[in-house]
């Protein structure tokens, strides 16, 4: 049996039910489900004070389950980046653990991969997720196959104009807004040729832009494979857009950077997920408008 332990980092739980739930359907798949002491904790909007936070984060790695899994995001792992034993936490790595998570969780992966190279995975939150009332099938099937090591690729349709596109790099990125706010400090990764992928939600396309631009200002962008945009949702239009849109936010950025920009990505605040490793070499091809990354297993 799998261990699998859930765990609150960033945002409050407002209720327990959501989280019984979520375990269920873990256990369900086949986990043996752990939730830590302090999931339910609660100080203003986070899910317990920095230190209960910080403390949980550290007594996961040390029981170093074969799975962590963030409960939700919302914010507060960055508050917690300055004090965070990144030797003890990638240990846990080392001893087989795989953090899973995305939207906050996109400090800890960034900051891991840059302090100790250590891979984590991207995929579904226990709580936003399998906590939901109605769970897509795609979500869960894909994260079994990728903790169990069946997975080792995932597919997705993308625009037109870059078939026969190949590249191979380190594959990193997550929640834009929270990817950007770690530039220049000691918790970016300075990922060279790598894929970068990025999703975002209740952001407007111009800020999305804005966050790329400063990104491609900086650099990053450049140094990049490929740029892999997953699902930007749950904004809304405003009457100065005037036809300004996602697609017009895309065409923009394609016309200041050579670097690959794809979209389509099946990743982000959406009820389909898939499940990826992050900071870890992938491939990626496309073939006519169908796009592939994939990745070798590595048994953790």
């Amino acid at each position: 049996m799998t261990s699998l332990t859930l765990f609150t980092p960033s945002g409050v739980l407002l209720k327990a039910a959501p989280l019984r739930l979520a375990a269920r359907r873990l256990t369900a798949m086949g986990f043996t489900v752990n939730v830590d002491e302090a999931a339910l904790a609660k100080q203003q909007r986070f899910g317990g004070s920095d230190e209960v936070r910080l403390a949980t984060l550290h007594r996961v790695a040390t029981q170093a389950p074969s799975v962590a899994m963030a409960t939700r995001g919302g914010y507060g792992l960055t508050r917690l980046l300055d004090q965070l034993d990144w030797k003890k936490l990638a240990r846990s790595v080392e001893r087989g653990t795989r953090w899973v998570g995305y939207s906050d969780m996109t400090a800890f992966q960034m900051g891991l991969l840059a302090h100790t190279g250590a891979s984590t995975w991207c995929g579904p939150l226990a709580v936003d997720d399998f906590g939901r009332e109605e769970l897509d099938e795609v979500t869960p099937d894909c994260f079994a196959e990728a903790m169990s090591g069946e997975l080792e690729a995932i597919g997705f349709r993308t625009e037109a104009g870059f078939d026969g596109l190949q590249a191979k790099g380190l594959l990193w990125g997550g929640n834009l807004t929270v990817l950007t706010s770690l530039l220049g400090t000691p918790h970016w990764p300075q990922v060279k040729g790598g894929i970068l992928f990025v999703e975002d939600v209740n952001e407007h396309p111009y800020r999305v832009e804005r966050m790329l631009l400063q990104l491609h200002q900086a650099g990053v962008l450049a140094r990049q494979k490929a740029v892999l945009l997953g699902a930007v949702s749950d904004w809304k239009r405003s009457p100065m857009d005037r036809g300004y849109d996602l697609k017009a936010m895309v065409a923009q950025v394609r016309s200041l950077t050579r670097t690959p920009v794809l979209t389509g990505v099946p990743f982000g605040h959406v009820p389909t997920k898939v499940t990826m490793p992050f900071g870890r070499p992938v491939s990626l091809l496309v073939e006519g408008r169908d796009a592939f990354v994939g990745w070798s297993h590595q048994h953790h």
